[in-house]
C-alpha cells in the first residue's frame, strides 16, 4: 500500500487561523496544504481556531479528524499548547511534541538550549515593562536586534542602529508581549536551513531588499531575493546544514523544522532562531528549500503526514484509522 492510500484511511484536519499575531499567515498556510491534500484525494477538512478558548477537542470530534496536520503560527498553535492537548488523547499530529514545541518557541529558552551543546547564539539580555532601558542594555552595542520573547515571524522585531531608536524599538516590541530580547546584531549573510525527515535540505540565503529580514521582507515585498542553493562555499556549506541538524535535535524536534543562521564574513556561524512549524506560503523557505531537491508542495504536505504517523506508536495509528 502506498503512502498516499495509507493517509487515505484518515481524515486529515488542517488547524488554520488561531489567536496569535501570526493567523492571517497561517491561514495562508493551512490553505496551501487543504488544497494539496484534496487534490490528492486525502479526506481533508479545513478547521479555523479563532481564539484559545475554542474547545478544539470537541471541534475535532465533530468533523471527525482523526489525524491532524497543525498550520498554526505562533502561540497557542506553536508553543506546545495543542501539542499537548493531541498528545493527550492519542490523536497523531505533525510536527515537534510539546517540549520542543515550547521551547523553540521561547527565543530565550533556545538560546540557554543550543548555548548549553556549544551552538553560538548571538549574546543578548531581557528588558522588562518600567524597566531603564539604558542600564538594561549597555552590554549590548549598537546595532542591535530588539524582538519580543515569543513571537515569530519577525513580528515586533527592529534593528536599530541609532541608539536614539532603541526605546521606541523596545516599545513596539512590548505591544507582543511582556518581555523583550536586546541581542547583539551579526553582521554578515543571512541563511536558513530547513530539515525534514530528519535530514538537512539545501541551505537558502536570503537577501531582503532592504537589508532587514522583517515581516514586510518575509510577505509583503516583492524586492527579497533567494539563493538556493546557498553559494558560500562547500565547507561553509556543509557547516551550514550540519548546524541546522544540531539545532533541531538539540531542541528535541521532530520530523521537520527551520533554523536561520547568520555567518560572518570570517566564516563563523550563529543561530538565531529554529521555527518548528515553517511557514508554508506561497514564499514560504521550507517548501522552496524542499523543492530545490525536487520535492513538490504536495509531496512536501504527505511527508509531513507520514511522519506524523511515524512518530506515533502502532496502537495511536490503529487507534486513529477510519472504520
Amino acid at each position: 500500500m502506498s503512502g498516499i492510500d495509507i493517509l487515505k484511511r484518515f481524515r486529515v484536519g488542517v488547524l488554520a487561523g488561531g489567536p496569535s499575531s501570526e493567523r492571517e499567515i497561517s491561514l495562508k498556510s493551512a490553505g496551501a496544504v487543504f488544497n494539496a491534500l484534496t487534490g490528492l484525494g486525502i479526506d481533508t477538512v479545513l478547521m479555523r481556531i479563532d481564539d484559545e478558548k475554542s474547545d478544539l477537542l470537541t471541534e475535532i470530534r465533530l468533523k471527525g479528524a482523526n489525524l491532524i496536520f497543525i498550520a498554526l503560527h505562533g502561540r497557542f498553535g506553536e508553543d506546545g499548547t495543542v501539542q499537548e492537548l493531541l498528545s493527550g488523547e492519542g490523536i497523531p499530529y505533525t510536527g515537534s511534541g510539546p517540549e520542543a514545541s515550547r521551547t523553540a518557541l521561547d527565543k530565550l529558552a533556545t538560546k540557554r538550549k543550543l548555548a548549553a551543546v556549544g551552538i553560538s547564539v548571538p549574546a543578548s539580555t531581557s528588558v522588562f515593562p518600567g524597566e531603564d532601558i539604558v542600564s538594561r542594555v549597555r552590554e549590548i552595542r549598537v546595532p542591535c536586534v530588539v524582538k519580543p520573547r515569543y513571537e515569530g515571524s519577525s513580528i515586533g522585531l527592529s534593528v536599530v542602529t541609532d541608539p536614539e531608536r532603541l526605546a521606541g524599538a523596545v516599545e513596539t516590541a512590548f505591544k507582543y508581549g511582556e518581555e523583550v530580547i536586546v541581542e547583539n546584531f551579526i553582521p554578515g549573510r543571512e541563511l536558513t536551513v530547513g530539515v525534514l525527515d530528519e535530514r538537512a535540505l539545501p541551505v537558502i540565503e536570503i537577501l531582503a531588499a532592504e537589508g532587514v529580514y522583517d515581516y514586510t521582507s518575509k510577505y509583503i515585498s516583492s524586492g527579497t531575493k533567494y539563493n538556493v542553493p546557498a553559494e558560500i562555499g562547500k565547507e561553509n556549506y556543509v557547516k551550514a546544514q550540519a548546524l541546522g541538524l544540531a539545532a533541531h535535535n538539540a531542541l528535541g524536534c521532530k520530523s521537520f523544522s527551520r533554523t536561520d543562521l547568520r555567518m560572518t564574513s570570517g566564516g563563523e556561524f550563529y543561530v538565531l532562531e529554529v521555527n518548528t512549524i515553517p511557514g508554508l506560503t506561497e514564499k514560504s523557505l521550507l517548501p522552496m528549500a524542499a523543492a530545490s531537491e525536487g520535492v513538490d508542495f504536495r509531496e512536501l504536505c504527505v511527508n509531513m503526514l507520514q511522519s506524523a504517523l511515524k512518530y506515533d506508536d502502532v496502537k495511536v495509528r490503529n487507534r486513529g484509522e477510519k472504520k
